[in-house]
């Protein structure tokens, strides 16, 4: 087999690397959070988080920004329409148990209102607020870009043909359309599972039937956005 071409492994890169960057910075807050944390642990170390997310939003951001000119930028009319009720859709969704039917509420996770404690030498209003615009950050533009580009920018072409480039956007087969569902599943975590396996049905479907990136993203991002207000509100921190 023939060596890939440099501007088949830069492609490949620019698709699948800010995704991959992003999981292995997820690891990190479970090798530096101790085990039985106590009050003299220090902060950075008793939540990682802290200074993890902000390190993977800046990393993986600018990876997205160096390799920007790689991913399509059309997205049409249609894509537009189609990608934000589809982002409403999903967000309905995901609060639906806790919502509508009285699902106990998700409130283990990520509490930026910590930084509000004054007896936490970490406190105050400032961090409180950049720490917030930061997940939003995260959440609302690096997360959304990012998975995109890999799961249906690259892994629901590269399963059709490996060179994914060559396949037209939103191309349509069973195994990539199942494979891409559920790698989307699986990466979230279990309580989320229902949700995920409909999300990326819906996600899939909408680029099978816009052809358009930037369709896809729009509808993440609209779907995040509303989770995080609404986690913002209900203080539900599982949810993000």
């Amino acid at each position: 087999m023939d060596a890939p071409s440099p501007f088949s492994r830069r492609s490949v890169l620019a698709y699948a690397g800010p995704f991959v960057l992003f999981c292995l910075l997820n690891v990190l807050p479970g090798l530096f959070r101790p085990t039985h944390p106590g009050a003299a642990t220090p902060w950075w170390l008793a939540v990682p988080e802290f200074w993890v997310y902000p390190l993977q939003t800046m990393a993986c951001g600018l990876m997205l920004l160096f390799y920007r000119r790689e991913y399509p930028r059309t997205a049409g009319a249609a894509g537009l329409v189609f990608g934000t009720v589809v982002g409403l859709v999903v967000f309905v969704l995901w609060i639906s148990p806790q919502a509508f039917f009285h699902s106990g509420p998700r409130v283990d996770g990520f509490d930026p209102t910590r930084l509000l404690d004054p007896g936490q030498p970490e406190g105050g209003r400032a961090a409180y607020q950049a720490t917030v615009a930061g997940r939003f950050l995260r959440l609302v533009v690096v997360v959304p870009w990012l998975e995109e580009v890999f799961w249906r920018g690259f892994l629901l072409r590269w399963l059709i043909k490996e060179d994914f480039l060559a396949v037209p956007f939103g191309a349509f087969t069973w195994l990539s359309f199942g494979v891409v569902t559920a790698g989307f599943t699986f990466e979230h975590s279990p309580a989320d599972y229902p949700a995920a396996l409909v999300t990326g049905l819906l996600y899939n479907w909408l680029a099978i039937r816009t052809k358009s990136l930037p369709a896809c993203i729009l509808a993440h991002a609209l779907t995040n956005l509303l989770l995080g207000v609404y986690v913002m509100q209900t203080r539900q921190w599982g949810f993000w």
